[in-house]
Formats: structure tokens, sequence, C-alpha cells
């Protein structure tokens, strides 16, 4: 497992590439606004995933073939951490 942090901005960010494995992925929104995930890079703020601010991180269950990309509202950037298996 490995931690590392993401700015995501107003354009779709790639936060983990596509393996070939199961993988679980922790999220924390290390800022006070909203982001959006998808998997793939036509995410967009309407259809994505709302991820806020929480106590605690979220997780997450990426599949074989399956990227994280992530989105925020325009103008703003949102300081992204995760945990999770990477090559």
């Amino acid at each position: 497992m490995s931690a590392f942090a993401v700015s995501v901005t107003d354009t779709a960010t790639l936060v983990l590439a596509a393996d070939s494995i199961n993988r679980e992925v922790f999220l924390y929104v290390n800022s006070n606004n909203t982001l959006n995930i998808g998997s793939s890079a036509d995410v967009s703020v309407a259809e994505g995933f709302p991820v806020v601010k929480h106590t605690a991180p979220i997780g997450v269950t990426l599949g074989p073939g399956a990227p994280l990309y992530a989105i925020c509202e325009t103008g703003v950037t949102v300081d992204l951490r995760v945990w999770a298996a990477v090559d």
C-alpha cells in the first residue's frame, strides 16, 4: 500500500491507472470542496459520484481494468489523499 496526494481540478484527473487485479482504495478529501469520481476520463460534476470531506477516509473497490478519475467544480482545486496498492 502506498499513500499519495492528488490535486484535482475542473479537468478530469487520473487518480489511479487501471490494473489487472482487484484493489481496495481509500480516499480522503483534504479540502472543503466536493469532488466527483468515475471510471473514465468522461467523468463530470453532473454525473460523477460525489465525495465530500469526511472525518474518515472512504473505501472504494476497483475491479480489474478499472481506472479511477476525479473532477471538481470550475475554478476549484481539491486536495485528494489516496491510500492504495500501486505498482
